[in-house]
């Protein structure tokens, strides 16, 4: 896509972070050295990442940052089909960035017993013993399938489905929920029509 070419669409920006370990740095490393300047607010803030996106380019579809932890990227996949169905943009740019720069959030997780001391992920294993951190972006373009017919696009794959949902009550905040999670894969599948 030539960038140039979405001045005044209707294209949505929805990007999914997960915290803000840069802040909180820029923060610390201000306070060590007594400075601040005018951009050190809409640099830092995540809720400025999707709207600088949209002002850059001229976009003027629906444009917001996700923060759902992990699943962050996911619900802002999400959050752009519900968008593209509803007729709210033509075109959306969803995706997600997570960095690891705060080694305090490192050793606090680690110290919770939230990280695979072993450092591998065993999911639905009944040996998990807490999860593995990673980092780093990525943005997908989607449209609705007609449109991207219409257009000749290539097409590399087709969301026929999506579910967002949350655990509700479980043995802890943080802790996954079977049942829920079935339940939201369920949903995904039967709006999919799988």
């Amino acid at each position: 896509i030539v960038p140039a070419t979405l001045f005044d669409s209707s294209t949505g920006v929805f990007i999914g972070i997960g915290g803000s370990n840069y802040k909180s740095l820029m923060i610390e490393n201000r306070s060590r050295i007594g400075k601040t300047d005018l951009y050190d607010l809409s640099g830092t803030d995540v809720s400025v990442a999707a709207g600088r996106i949209s002002y850059i380019l001229g976009l003027m579809g629906p444009s917001f940052v996700i923060d759902t932890a992990c699943s962050s990227s996911l619900v802002s996949v999400h959050q752009a089909c519900q968008s593209l169905r509803q007729r709210e943009c033509d075109l959306a740019l969803a995706g997600g960035v997570g960095l690891l720069i705060d080694p305090d959030e490192m050793i606090g997780l680690s110290q919770g017993g939230m990280l695979a001391p072993d450092g591998c992920c065993k999911t639905f294993d009944a040996n998990a013993n807490g999860y593995v951190r990673g980092e780093g972006c990525g943005m997908i373009v989607l449209k609705r399938l007609s449109d991207a017919t219409a257009d000749g696009d290539n097409i590399l794959a087709i969301i026929r489905g999506s579910m967002v949902n949350h655990d509700g009550h479980s043995s802890g905040l943080t802790a996954p929920r079977g049942p829920a999670q079935v339940s939201v894969i369920k949903q995904a599948l039967d709006r999919a029509g799988i």
